[in-house]
């Protein structure tokens, strides 16, 4: 049975280190070996503030930009979410995005790998466990705070935390594979 990981950058912003967060992680993910995994940039689905007429759990969907990223959320079987802290919080364009669907989430796992100050993210990552509840998405408890990011950024522009982190990742990986297995049964055919 092979399952898909959609990894999802989650910040939009111009200058955002996002990406480099979330190659290294999708390159994690893939030495993994137990998902697909695929790398999903929220940027390249320009999701405006959230403008669908009707509500998502009607699955009736007007808009290019939502059909778009219905296909790419329904298409995977667990998730993980690479997220700065702004405020405390998740980024708005996440919030946004998840705002966008409601059945293409539910009963997926998903896991969080964040980024931030001192705290490594895990403020925003409380908030965000909340918020994927209400849609069905089961946040494992495993992740990846990634404190002090920004010194793990290499003079070519290429993301490296350590074997620290790549352990964590393989932890929460295989915590994820469980449960994407797992909640397989209980989404529709």
């Amino acid at each position: 049975m092979s399952l898909r990981l959609n990894v999802i950058i989650c910040s939009t912003r111009p200058g955002r280190l996002g990406p480099k967060i979330a190659n290294w992680f999708h390159g994690e993910a893939v030495k993994h070996a137990g998902f697909d995994a695929v790398l999903v940039d929220l940027a390249d689905f320009e999701l405006p503030v959230f403008d669908e007429p009707k509500h998502p759990r009607l699955h009736e969907y007007e808009h290019a930009h939502t059909k778009r990223w219905s296909a790419s959320v329904a298409s995977a079987d667990a998730f993980v979410f690479v997220t700065p802290e702004y405020n405390y919080f998740a980024p708005p364009a996440f919030v946004n995005a998840l705002t966008y669907l409601a059945r293409e989430w539910a009963y997926k796992p998903a896991g969080l790998v964040s980024y931030g100050g001192v705290s490594g993210g895990l403020r925003a990552q409380q908030t965000e466990k909340l918020l994927l509840t209400t849609l069905k998405i089961m946040p494992i408890p495993e992740s990846v705070p990634l404190p002090a990011f920004a010194q793990h950024i290499k003079p070519d522009g290429s993301f490296h935390p350590g074997e620290q982190a790549g352990a964590g990742a393989k932890i929460m990986l295989d915590e994820l594979l469980r449960w994407a297995v797992a909640l397989k049964p209980m989404r529709p055919a």
